[in-house]
């Protein structure tokens, strides 16, 4: 799922995606990805973070709180180059942090070592 306000970078990353073999589910903010989130089976989150209604930090809080949620892993893909932004994605449960603009092998790298950290985790 990828969830940004922007539709040219919803768009760009359901490309770099597509690309790769997978398949993308589009969300506007976090509102729109818990509610899409109930509709369909989802096993990886691209979030931005500064979004209307429920930003990425919110979402996180969210999907972490939530048993059928809280095992997908989230990527964060935002123009906040802050420190202190990213801190708090990790705390509130990312498992990656890019920084904007990106490319499509940056992006395929990060879900590469997130899935990757995740199976030793849980292997």
């Amino acid at each position: 799922m990828v969830v940004d306000d922007c539709q040219t970078t919803r768009k760009l990353l359901g490309l770099y995606l597509k690309a790769r073999g997978y398949e993308s589910i589009f969300a506007e903010n976090g509102l729109d990805a818990i509610e899409k989130l109930g509709m369909n089976n989802v096993s990886l989150i691209i979030t931005d973070l500064n979004m209307p209604y429920m930003d990425g930090i919110e979402l996180i809080k969210n999907l972490r709180a939530e048993p059928n949620w809280k095992h997908i892993p989230i990527l964060m893909v935002t123009t906040e180059a802050d420190e202190d932004e990213k801190r708090k994605a990790y705390e509130a449960g990312a498992n990656g942090y890019l920084i904007k603009p990106v490319t499509a092998e940056a992006v395929a790298q990060n879900i590469r070592e997130i899935l990757k950290n995740i199976f030793i985790i849980r292997g």
